[in-house]
């Protein structure tokens, strides 16, 4: 960490000429309104430009986009090909965890590289990938990019990583808690040994602390705010509060103190989604965000937002990550979040770069203990102020509460849920999915665990339409000492695998999503070809359901999953 200047004005007398930075990127800055850097941009800016490694810690709202994106700039412009005809290569390649803070970042390259010839695009999923493939082929110097459309990229071959020369991984920390490290480490595989690497992260683990280890050669350090603290220029409070009239608070303060622009944190997608429609309800214009919403509809909800037309703008903490408002007055915790440094990520979308904002948290009994974890984190107590009308009830019990991972938008790591698909997932929704299904009998073995004896296909067919009591009778097996069935299931086919009408079939093809929305937020993996993967949708090594049938005699098998 570079030592800091006696003087208290140090920071306000420099400028971005004494920087090293070129004339045409000085310009650019200067008529997007900044004069004076900001911590991170005095120390980082430097300090790339050097060509070193650089592992910096800085909290959302400090400048620390431009501190990496001007230099990049200013390198690449500097070493651009003198042939007027030389086709664009891949120089420099900015990973963010999600979409919207890629478009973010990019946008922050395109504003500040007006005046230099240096040419970027940005590749996230949800969106076509004919358009990205389309810019990589006109050529650009600039790849911002998601994790998971990046290797979507890779594995049609339609990038070129070979010539990279900068490498970024900006909010490193997110990406790490989405489960990103193995496609960050495929990434990296393909990446020529020798070139820049820049690690910026809000807070360093030690998870961080081994990737950097094993990313960077001999970086320089840049930290300008404490571990896990929050600005000081955030005022922060609790509102205690029954859980059910959460609401409803909500709707006073937004009437009451005439709020605009208010950002609101829930912990899960459906919340998000309900709490949207609740307040559409009470006449306070709200839309919500999270990774089961389409881009297009999150690209407008975000776009109204930082227009002002929207006053409420519910999100999730992953969702939230990219969204870059200037002076941004009021942040709510509609429910406090299981991890307590996600607090200090919600808190600092308001505050920024040395503006004025508030904080406030809507508390019930059940998270309490939440709070004082915050609070331990934080290192102070946040003031805390009852409102008159919505007392809360003093003999009221806590209950469970979600953990991390149950819908809060957290992305799953891949060798959770790599296990899940080999040990079979959970049933989920399996009430909703029931009614869409076909009555069946309520009699069997779930697909999972089933141990019923295989039966060759004429005798199947033989005894269709019989009670399960008789088609065992005098069959040479019986089930009478096996256990009680689950109501719902059903039975194995002839290869013992569970008939494509199974709940587990029917739940996880009704969860799937695409592979482009699971690197960027979390939602489940894509649908696989059966063809191209046996048992790919039931799990273990099971026999297609499509493989030619071996004329075997009868036999018990029994699978074992």
């Amino acid at each position: 960490m570079s030592p800091r200047s006696p003087h208290p004005h140090y920071e306000e007398l420099m400028s971005f000429d004494s920087l090293g930075l070129s004339e045409p990127l000085v310009r650019a800055v200067h008529e997007l309104g900044y004069t004076s850097p900001t911590p991170i941009q005095l120390q980082a800016i430097p300090a790339v430009l050097n060509g070193g490694d650089l592992l910096a810690g800085a909290q959302t709202g400090t400048g620390k986009t431009a501190g990496f994106t001007l230099p990049i700039l200013q390198r690449l412009s500097t070493n651009a090909s003198s042939a007027a005809n030389a086709k664009r290569v891949v120089r420099a390649l900015i990973l963010t965890p999600t979409r919207e803070l890629a478009a973010q970042v990019e946008e922050s390259v395109r504003a500040y590289s007006r005046y230099v010839t240096v040419k970027s695009t940005v590749m996230f999923g949800g969106v076509g990938i004919n358009p990205q493939i389309d810019a990589l082929k006109r050529g650009v110097d600039i790849v911002v990019a998601t994790p998971g459309r990046l290797l979507d990229h890779m594995q049609q071959k339609t990038i070129d990583l070979s010539r990279i020369e900068i490498l970024v991984l900006d909010e490193a920390d997110r990406m790490l808690d989405m489960g990103f490290i193995h496609d960050i480490k495929r990434v990296l595989a393909k990446l020529p040994p020798k070139r820049q690497n820049l690690l910026f992260s809000a807070t360093f683990s030690d998870e961080i602390k081994a990737l950097a280890d094993s990313l960077l050669n001999s970086p320089a350090l840049i930290e300008v705010a404490r571990r896990n603290t929050t600005a000081e220029t955030v005022a922060q409070k609790v509102y205690p509060v029954d859980r059910d009239r959460k609401r409803e608070l909500l709707t006073h303060l937004i009437r009451q103190h005439n709020w605009f622009q208010v950002l609101v944190f829930t912990r899960t997608k459906h919340g998000a989604n309900r709490l949207a429609e609740q307040l559409t309800k009470d006449g306070i214009s709200a839309l919500a965000i999270h990774g089961n919403k389409s881009q297009s509809a999150r690209t407008r909800a975000l776009s109204e937002f930082k227009e002002g037309t929207l006053q409420v703008l519910v999100a999730t903490d992953i969702a939230a990550r990219g969204i870059d408002i200037d002076q941004l007055p009021h942040v709510v915790n509609f429910d406090l979040p299981n991890v307590p440094e996600d607090y200090v990520h919600r808190i600092g979308r308001t505050g920024r770069a040395g503006a004025t904002g508030e904080a406030v948290s809507l508390v019930c009994v059940d998270e309490l203990q939440l709070l004082k974890d915050i609070e331990k984190l934080i290192k102070r107590a946040v003031p805390q102020e009852v409102i008159a009308g919505f007392e809360p009830d003093p003999n009221a019990r806590p209950e469970p509460i979600q953990r991390r991972g149950q819908g809060g938008g957290a992305r799953q790591p891949r060798e959770a849920r790599d296990a899940g698909q080999r040990q079979g997932a959970p049933k989920r929704d399996s009430a909703a999915a029931s009614k869409q299904r076909p009555q069946q009998p309520r009699s069997g073995k779930p697909a999972a665990n089933s141990q019923a004896s295989a039966k060759p296909k004429q005798q199947q067919k033989q005894q269709q339409g019989q009670p399960r009591n008789q088609q065992h009778a005098g069959g040479g097996k019986t089930h009478a000492q096996q256990p009680a069935k689950p109501q719902g299931a059903r039975p194995a086919n002839a290869q013992g695998q569970a008939r494509k009408d199974s709940p587990r079939h029917d739940a996880a093809r009704a969860h799937e999503k695409p592979r482009s929305s699971t690197h960027d937020h979390g939602a489940a993996h894509a649908q696989r070809k059966p063809g191209n993967n046996p048992g790919a949708l039931l799990g273990g090594n099971k026999p297609r359901s499509d493989a030619p049938k071996r004329p075997n005699p009868p036999r018990d098998t029994r699978r074992g999953d």
